[in-house]
């Protein structure tokens, strides 16, 4: 098990957890925006459901960020290091209610597998607190895309 807080023994640990946080925070961002932006006869609905789930995001990015620099690395925190290090595509102006849940439950979907590659990574290094993390995060992205999707259904 690795309890050790030594940074070269933690990079590839950090390195994906980094990737988990700049694709959680711009699912926040994005999320928030349809949250703002949406319109029409879902619009109470779908109004609290990204709320809720865009602040569960927000504690979640919180609670990843200081994973990182619990394992002595700095945890990436701007618009420039999001944008590089992230694979989300960011909200366009205009999006119907359809396609913010159609959008939202593949980011979801994309943000479990980015937990996942962090869990393997954590998990071949003996990092448990991180593979606790990363499992948590997992069930979480999967609800919450199994939330979106049936408003589709």
């Amino acid at each position: 098990m690795n309890t050790a807080t030594d940074p070269l023994q933690n990079q590839a640990v950090a390195e994906a957890a980094g990737k988990l946080l700049a694709d959680s925070y711009t699912l926040y961002l994005k999320t928030h925006n349809y949250h703002w932006n949406v319109v029409g006869p879902m619009f109470n609905s779908l109004h609290l459901l990204f709320e809720s789930q865009y602040t569960e995001l927000a504690q979640a990015v919180d609670e990843i960020a200081e994973r990182i620099r619990a394992l002595g690395h700095h945890a990436p925190g701007s618009y420039a290091e999001f944008s590089q290090l992230s694979n989300m595509e960011e909200a366009q102006p205009n999006t119907s209610a359809q396609d913010m849940l159609r959008h939202l439950a593949n980011d979801q979907r994309q943000l479990a597998a980015s937990a996942m590659a962090l869990l393997e990574v954590a998990e071949e290094k003996g990092d448990a607190a991180t593979v606790d993390l990363a499992t948590r995060r997992i069930e979480t992205h999967q609800k919450n895309a199994w939330m979106l999707q049936s408003h589709l259904e």
